[in-house]
């Protein structure tokens, strides 16, 4: 089923590069150059996050090798205001599949329709390989957004199905996202006929500075059980509310080219709640990221969540590591952190990882 999607969603790409260039007539009849047409308007990337961990979680030590993710997409320029883009993640599932078509002259109106993350929280939209920590979000941004530890949601990476409106007005100072979705998931049908409503503002009143809001309004529908939130039923539809406020701060922009004298120094703090069905749940967070010397940074996290605030379910983590720059968006990554937990015993993380990225 993967390989079919991949293929069919491949050569939707080269159709309509194709289509675009006889549209336009960029190439004549005669001597057409298809290669020339695909390496311009057809972007491919990708990268690998693998390493190695070591915990002491419930008076048992686990150590493992693991491979986190493995992703290759490709953004296809159909004209210069259409795009499409396929991301499949060859160590788990078909991530995203969207089309982009820019309604306006300045970026002020664009709409995506297809699968793409979800607009909840700073972190969440954020690609991995610009995220400090090793297991990449928040507890509370893992849990609210869907990206996974949710029982009754289950894993669903942060991305779902839907439709979306955004754009950035006053000479970039604001930029929006206002979407409908299914509220399932990835590669799902809708469980119920209720739609999930999210939206995002992103404000930046001065360089370096982003005041971000976000917020869900929506039905889920449970696939499985927890234990935090005993009422609902697996095949049940519940309330599923979301909301979020937090900053970031960087001393400037990342530089892909000088990624050693180029890199700023930043920190980034959010505060989360939720509520399914009766239960409430809220977190909070805050990472700074320090550049040392050649390529050499210090990261440090704190990060809070209570999955039932009526309940004795809340855990909290502390992270310092460092992270090595090797090469442009190349880095390797050494971290321990300590989980101070209410529901289970207090436990260790030891975790390292390289991530090649192009």
């Amino acid at each position: 089923m993967r390989k079919k999607i991949f293929r069919t969603a491949t050569l939707a790409v080269i159709m309509a590069a194709m289509s675009s260039q006889y549209a336009m007539g960029q190439q004549s009849q005669e001597n057409p150059d298809w290669m020339k047409e695909l390496s311009e308007r057809i972007q491919l990337n990708g990268y690998a996050q693998a390493g190695y961990s070591w915990q002491d979680s419930n008076d048992k030590q686990t150590n493992d090798f693991n491979l986190k993710r493995t992703l290759l997409w490709a953004k296809a320029r159909i004209t210069d205001r259409w795009s499409f883009l396929f991301m499949h993640d060859f160590s788990s599932v078909v991530q995203e599949f969207y089309t982009d078509y820019r309604i306006t002259k300045d970026k002020s109106i664009t709409i995506r329709l297809g699968q793409f993350k979800n607009s909840y929280s700073l972190e969440n939209p954020l690609s991995p390989t610009q995220l400090e920590l090793i297991d990449v979000c928040s507890q509370s941004v893992t849990y609210l957004s869907g990206c996974g530890s949710d029982p009754l949601h289950g894993v669903n990476y942060g991305r779902d199905l839907g439709l979306m409106v955004y754009g950035s007005l006053f000479k970039d100072h604001f930029y929006y996202e206002l979407g409908v979705m299914n509220g399932q998931g990835i590669n799902k049908r809708d469980g119920n006929n209720k739609k999930d409503l999210i939206a995002r503002l992103d404000v930046r009143p001065v360089k370096g500075l982003r005041i971000v809001a976000s917020g869900q309004k929506g039905t889920g529908h449970a696939i499985g059980t927890a234990a935090w939130n005993p009422e609902i039923k697996e095949g049940d539809d519940y309330t599923r509310d979301r909301l979020s406020i937090g900053a970031e701060y960087k001393t400037g922009a990342y530089a892909p080219g000088q990624y050693k004298e180029a890199r700023p120094i930043s920190l980034r703090g959010e505060y989360l709640a939720g509520k399914d069905g009766k239960v409430k749940s809220r977190g909070a967070y805050l990472t700074a990221c320090v550049p040392m010397t050649e390529g050499v940074d210090v990261i440090a996290s704190a990060d809070f969540f209570d999955r039932n605030i009526d309940m004795e379910f809340d855990q909290t983590q502390a992270t310092l590591g460092l992270q090595y720059w090797f090469y442009k968006k190349c880095r390797l990554q050494l971290q321990y952190t300590r989980t101070w937990s209410q529901f289970q015993k207090d436990y260790n993380m030891l975790q390292a990882q390289v991530q090649v990225a192009f």
